[in-house]
């Protein structure tokens, strides 16, 4: 498979909506599939189809598509599903309690192997199936195990230094979930913010844009 090392974020943010559909087809027993019909049935024009694959390679056949299990196999092994990422999780407050209850990390390539946190009333409990340590312990469980990925979940006044400790102790990469930029001085460590305020603030405008024209109609 040839591997386009200038990518661009655009395409790479769309990879998981492709595996997620591709998915969804191939458990509504869809077998095979066009670029057209996939791109109509994800709001994408066929051209942005093809032009997305092939910064990774060639997919499909002229006249016949897509096999969806092949073509979701080969996506899965660009996400680096089989490549058995791990992560950990630092803050087990209410926001890390639920995604460590209710998202399949294991679903999406990676192995949950332990959570930390500060309070005494859940170090040396389990969330899920998953033992929670002192954050003590951060960076010698990093160096003991083969750590990938650092979710944080601790209140904003913790973020950069959890996430620089993090970084020190040799994580790849920072799934930072705290609504607070983190500046690493690392270069190697990848850091992914998720903000909820923006998708919010982001579906506030769609909303307010549909609601202008019609509030123009009812005006006198």
């Amino acid at each position: 498979m040839k591997r386009n090392a200038k990518v661009s974020t655009a395409v790479i943010r769309r990879l998981p909506r492709y595996y997620r559909h591709l998915s969804e087809l191939q458990e509504a027993g869809v077998v095979r599939i066009s670029s057209s019909a996939l791109g109509k049935s994800m709001g994408l024009t066929a051209s942005q189809i093809r032009q997305d694959l092939f910064c990774f390679g060639e997919f499909g056949q002229q006249g016949y598509g897509y096999k969806v299990d092949s073509l979701k196999e080969e996506i899965g092994e660009i996400l680096g599903f089989s490549r058995g990422h791990t992560l950990v999780v630092v803050g087990t407050g209410n926001l890390g309690r639920a995604i460590i209850q209710n998202f399949r990390f294991s679903g999406n390539g990676f192995q949950l192997l332990a959570a930390f946190d500060v309070n005494p009333a859940v170090v040396g409990t389990w969330i899920a199936g998953v033992p929670v340590y002192h954050a003590d312990g951060l960076e010698s469980f990093i160096t003991k195990h083969r750590v990938d990925v650092g979710m944080l979940t601790v209140p904003i006044a913790a973020a950069q230094q959890m996430g620089d400790r993090l970084a020190e102790a040799g994580v790849k990469g920072i799934w930072n979930f705290t609504n607070y930029e983190i500046a690493c001085a690392k270069r190697d460590v990848v850091v992914e913010s998720v903000h909820f305020s923006d998708s919010l603030l982001a579906l506030s405008y769609m909303i307010s844009q549909r609601e202008e024209p019609n509030r123009q109609e009812e005006d006198p």
